[in-house]
């Protein structure tokens, strides 16, 4: 999930543990806890863009991480208000050791399970499985869930520790999220039934598919269907009244050399569990991720994908991974969240 999301996570999380002890400073631990593990985005800075796609919700956002971050975290915060309390009298909260840890596990931990709700996936159980844990029932970003969450803990934030209308609005926010988070995971069961209503309606040969919501809401979703041939993709909103339309993509997988041992193209189609088509750019190649679907439901454009890799091509090196792409062009932006709109009133 995207990371205001995340912080408002771990705000609540370190407020459920603590927020009875020391009040807002809870809140603002939690929200560090739960920010922590997107701090893999460093790894940028000093790995391969190949080796930093599979860096990235790797070994940050895993049981492991969350227990031993907490053990070091927590001890580290103890030690620093035992620091200062002896600097400036009746500076430390009263939690002990095992509080403060317990805090950081919980904001550490919570941050990967709700990435396990959306499309891109968490190595939970790193690094003893590199098994990305995916069940895509909510977009990386999503005001319902995030909005309510918010208002909730701003309004508990202004009340007194002891006041039990702060615990009150503490728990309603943890609620209502929890709430809509199995709202997304029974819809989804509902949406994949109308999808499969319309592959068998239209005699369509599926080996398997994905579906996936679109950007900023539950009500839109896009499914990738593939067969020996080709993938096919489609849209289907809550309020269509037509019938759901399958667009094919072609694989083109024929045109990329050393497809079972390059290395760049074998941690491709690791990451993208091989849901991916290939299109060549001038001298270069795009490697489309479709389990993201496309912006128009057509993906019949290089820009139409919004998870795409470009790559270029040597006898020696093999594929090397110039860039990674993600988002509509600058200048399609407007004209995709309007589309976007369109799309999610209707067929």
């Amino acid at each position: 999930m995207d990371s205001i999301t995340q912080i408002i996570l771990g705000a609540a999380a370190g407020e459920a543990v603590l927020g009875k002890k020391i009040g807002n400073r809870a809140m603002l631990w939690g929200a560090l806890a739960g920010t922590i593990p997107d701090l893999d985005v460093l790894g940028s800075f000093f790995l391969s863009s190949v080796d930093n796609i599979s860096f990235h919700r790797g070994i940050s956002h895993s049981l492991t991480f969350s227990v031993f971050g907490a053990l070091l975290l927590g001890y580290l915060v103890h030690l620093l208000y035992g620091y200062l309390d002896q600097r400036i009298k009746n500076t430390r909260p009263q939690a002990s050791l095992r509080q403060w840890q317990w805090l950081f596990f919980w904001g550490l931990f919570t941050h990967p399970i709700l990435d396990c709700f959306t499309m891109y996936g968490t190595e939970l159980f790193a690094p003893f499985s590199e098994t990305r844990i995916a069940w895509a029932t909510i977009s990386v970003a999503d005001p319902f869930y995030t909005i309510p969450f918010l208002i909730c803990l701003i309004i508990a934030s202004r009340f007194n520790r002891d006041s039990q209308k702060r615990r009150f609005w503490t728990y309603l926010g943890i609620g209502l999220s929890s709430s809509y988070l199995l709202f997304t995971v029974v819809n989804k069961q509902l949406i994949n039934a109308k999808f499969e209503q319309a592959m068998q309606a239209q005699n369509m040969q599926v080996d398997r598919y994905i579906t996936n919501p679109s950007i900023l809401n539950n009500v839109l979703w896009s499914c990738m269907l593939e067969n020996e041939d080709a993938f096919y993709t489609a849209l289907y909103s809550w309020f269509d009244s037509k019938e759901i339309e399958f667009v094919r993509i072609e694989k083109n997988h024929d045109i990329i050399e050393g497809l079972n041992d390059d290395p760049t193209i074998l941690e491709l189609r690791k990451f993208s569990k091989d849901y991916y088509s290939v299109m060549p750019i001038g001298n270069q190649l795009q490697y489309n991720d479709l389990r993201f679907g496309t912006f128009y439901g057509k993906g019949d454009e290089e820009s139409d994908f919004p998870f795409r890799f470009v790559l270029d091509y040597n006898e020696t090196d093999g594929y090397i991974l110039r860039g990674t792409l993600g988002g509509p062009e600058k200048d399609q932006a407007k004209e995709m969240m309007i589309f976007l709109w369109k799309r999610i009133l209707g067929n």
